[in-house]
Parts: C-alpha cells; structure tokens; sequence
C-alpha cells in the first residue's frame, strides 16, 4: 500500500463539476478494471456528491483515487454540517434539487461509506467502489497527500508495507514543492518499499542514503508491533507524528535533511495504549490540531479522520501530507 500520486483533487464551486467528477472517476475505474455496470453507478454517486455539496454546503473538495481493484471518492466540505450525523440509512436526505436518491441509496451502491459531521463545522464523507485492499497485520491505515494550490505534482508522499506481524509506515516530504520535490518524494517510496525488513532507524537509514542524488526531504518512519504493544518512530525533519487512545504522546524527529544531513538516526519506543491512534503528518498542517475539538471523530475510518484533519489544518500554500493508523475492528 502506498501513494506516489495524490489522486486527483477537484474544487467544486458550481454544479458544472459533475463532469470532471465523473470523469475523473471513470477513468479510474476503468484502470481498476470495474465493469461497466459498477462505473455507471461511480457515475450517479459522483453527481450526487457534487450536487450535495453545491446545494448544501455551497462549495467544497472532491478527492477521487484509485486503491488497487477500487476507487474511493473523499468529499470535504465546510458547510453547516448535520446535527444528527450523517442519516447513512435514509434514502429522503438529499438536498432539494439534486438526483435525489439519498445517502441511503449511495451507501447501496457503493461496498463502504464512512463520514462525520458536525453542525457548523462541516461534513467528510467517503466511499469505495470496489474490493478493499487488505488491513495490513490488524491495523487499518489511511494516507492523504494534496498539492499546493496551482501546482500539479506534490512533494508529499507516504508508503504502508506489512511485514509478518508488523506494519511500518513512512511519510515524506520533499524540500520545496513542485516537481523537484515529488521527486524526492518519489524516491523515498521507492527506497522505503524496496528495502529489507528492518527497524525504524535502519529503514530511515536506507531512505537517507538513496534519496542523495535529490534535494532531499524529511522522513519519518513508524513501525508498529501489536504483539509487543510498541511504538517504535524514527523521525528526520520536520515530521509530526502524535500517538493518541489514552495519554497524547508527541513523537521524536531528530533535525536534519534526509539524503543531505544527518547528524544522528535513532529510533524511540513507546507503549502502544490498548486502542492506538497514530497521526503523522507534514508541515503542510498546522499543529495546532486537538482531536477533543471533534467529539467521536476518532471513532471513524483513519481515511475520514485524515480527511477533517486536512480540510481544517492544511496550508494551500504548501504540500501536505496526512497519515493515520489505528487498530481494525
């Protein structure tokens, strides 16, 4: 599991987005290799997102990918939010004007829906056309990565692998933005998952060392063992990472340029508490985050908490990168 791509981001101001939607989410399913019947219905739920978030809401963002045999389609918006959350069951909820099949209708169409809402604070909502990726030895894992506003490439990228009971992850961002940085970022993906299977310290080591001939990037690196009840982090630059589910515990990076400066590599350990969250992120966020500000959201899919957190915390002037982890049910 990884991102070297961030998937294709689109604004929606206006109804008129109901075509870049669908064909953003047509052409990816037709790579995930859906068949036409599933694609016609990725069709109806692209515009009954866009239409819900133009008569709703009044504007918002449109995230659609392809993960492996799926799409998943993310939708961020800022509006008035839904006092009740959000009704998954009731095919009459639907904003007056649109298709009006409802978010019941969409949850049928799709194979997983997940969201959260708050009044006066706005609503994440997603779903997945298509066969999940497995969870990677019990944990649930989601990334987001966004360009800056006007560049196409980002230089955010981040990388999930699984190796027997444990999984590690890796977030990254390459110095600067535009098409230099995703190529350190692409670099560090490709150095992460080519590896062999080693600690935190010894994969950030390897990514140091391949990622030289870029401009460099920061790099952390995560690994987590159920088993053992441990935490293991090994940071190089400006990488955040916060381990919450009981006592919030701010993770150590260490300063430096990864591929260009490194005075030490190091790994900390932590104790996992008994229903773990981690949350990684770049500078492309404010850390200035505090999950008690969204009553139940830690409850939700990694992939809806990455969404909220990235819709209110990131900065348009700057890549950014958000990567989320907790136990699966």
């Amino acid at each position: 599991m990884g991102a070297l791509t961030p998937g294709v981001w689109i604004d929606v101001a206006e109804e008129s987005a109901v075509a870049a939607v669908q064909r953003a989410v047509a052409e990816r399913a037709a790579a995930a290799g859906l068949g036409e019947q599933r694609i016609a219905g990725l069709g109806i739920v692209a515009a009954e997102i866009v239409t819900n978030l133009c008569r709703h809401a009044g504007r918002g963002t449109v995230l659609v990918r392809r993960t492996g045999s799926a799409v998943e389609i993310l939708a961020l918006d800022s509006g008035p939010g839904m006092a009740e959350g959000i009704p998954y069951e009731a095919d009459g909820y639907s904003t007056a004007g649109t298709l009006g099949i409802g978010l019941g209708a969409l949850a049928r169409l799709s194979d997983w829906t997940d969201g959260y809402s708050r009044p006066g604070a706005g609503t994440v909502y997603t779903l997945r056309i298509g066969p999940a990726e497995p969870d990677p030895a019990g944990w649930r894992v989601a990334g987001l990565v966004r360009p800056m506003s006007g560049e196409d490439s980002c230089g955010d990228g981040f990388a999930v692998r699984a190796d027997g009971p444990l999984v590690t992850l890796m977030l990254c961002d390459g110095l600067g933005h535009g098409p230099l940085a995703a190529s350190a970022a692409h670099a560090a993906v490709r150095a992460f998952e080519d590896a062999p299977p080693g600690a935190p310290a010894e994969l950030l080591k390897r990514v140091h060392a391949e990622i030289a001939h870029t401009r460099g990037a920061a790099v952390a690196v995560a690994r987590l063992d159920r088993a053992g009840g441990v935490l293991a982090y090994a940071g190089l630059g400006n990488i955040s990472g916060v381990l919450l589910g009981g006592q919030s515990r701010g993770l150590v990076s260490l300063p430096g340029i990864a591929g260009h400066r490194a005075a030490a590599i190091r790994a900390f350990e932590y104790p996992l508490p008994a229903r773990p969250l981690l949350i990684m992120h770049t500078d492309g966020l404010s850390q200035r985050w505090d999950l008690a500000g969204y009553p139940g959201l830690g409850s939700r899919d990694p992939l809806v908490i990455a969404g909220a957190l990235l819709r209110d915390m990131g900065v348009r002037r700057d890549d950014a990168g958000v990567l989320v982890a907790g136990t699966a049910p």
